[in-house]
This record gives C-alpha cells, structure tokens and sequence, in this order.
C-alpha cells in the first residue's frame, strides 16, 4: 500500500462529509428557533448572527432555504462545537424548566383535589411556609372551581407554589 492510497482511507467518504454538511445546516436551523435574547447570550460570530436575523425576516420559501444553506456554510467555517455546546445549555434549561412546571402544576393539582398529603409534605419539607395563605388560596380555588368561576385562586396558587420552587424549597 503507497502512503497516496493510505491517505486516501483516512479522508471521509463524499457521503460522510454530506451528512456532516447537513447536520450542520440543522444546527444551524436550531439558532433559528431560538428566541432573541437567547441569541443575543451565545455570541455567535458577526456574520453568522447577521445569517440568522436575515433568515428570520426572509419570508419566501425558496429564499429561506438559501438563506438556511448559507447558515450551514458558515456553520462549517467556525467553531461548531462551541455553538453546539450552547445550543445543547438552553435545550437542557429549557427541559429543566418544563420538568419544573410540572412538578408545580402535579402539586396545585394535587391540593385542589384535597389531597392532605401534599399539604403535609409541603409544609414538612418548608416548615416557614405560610399556611394560612396557602390554605386560604386552596379554598378560594376549591369555591371558584365548584362556582365555575375563572380559576383566579388557582393561578395564585400555582404562583405561589412556583415562587417556592424559585426561593428553592421544594
């Protein structure tokens, strides 16, 4: 085997480097998801964060697609990993988010349907929580659900359960 020939196996196949090209125009059509000030926090290279609010205006079809072959382009002159590395942060926040919303509307839930356990393991795990407030408001979204009012109380309670959650207590 001549080195030309050895050297030849380690390049990547044409069908490799299209798969790799095409991975990064789907990184690329993530950033497109994302919101603004999400953008604004990764600091994305110049051109490729002009790329990107340039597609985001475009409204032809055939012109975005350009546009998001273009991103891809660029994509494949910079620092990908980094870019993914961030992508990948904010997916997970947003996960984290989404797991903990959840968890807070499982507890609002849980109350409401007058579920004393969860009270108890609430105020087990914070035992300064305010227990005439949270009680007061489970009564209010218990006589608003049975009046079938608007769920007021119940949104109050959802927020007050979800500011614990951000003081980190539950």
């Amino acid at each position: 085997m001549t080195d030309d020939e050895f050297d030849d196996d380690l390049l990547p196949s044409k069908s490799q480097v299209k798969r790799d090209c095409d991975a990064l125009t789907k990184l690329g059509e993530e950033l497109l998801k994302l919101k603004q000030s999400e953008l604004d926090a990764m600091n994305l290279p110049e051109e490729l964060n002009d790329a990107v609010s340039t597609a985001r205006k475009i409204q032809s079809r055939s012109g975005l697609k350009r546009q998001r072959q273009y991103i891809g382009k660029i994509m494949r002159q910079i620092d990908n990993e980094a870019v993914k590395k961030q992508i990948e942060q904010i997916r997970h926040k947003h996960d984290t988010n989404t797991v903990q919303f959840r968890k807070t509307e499982q507890w609002r839930d849980r109350l409401l349907a007058d579920d004393k356990t969860a009270l108890n393991e609430i105020i087990d795990t914070h035992p300064d929580i305010d227990r005439q407030h949270i009680n007061q408001l489970i009564r209010q979204a218990k006589r608003e659900q049975q009046q079938e009012k608007p769920p007021t109380s119940s949104r109050k309670l959802f927020k007050y359960l979800r500011d614990l959650q951000d003081q980190g207590l539950t």
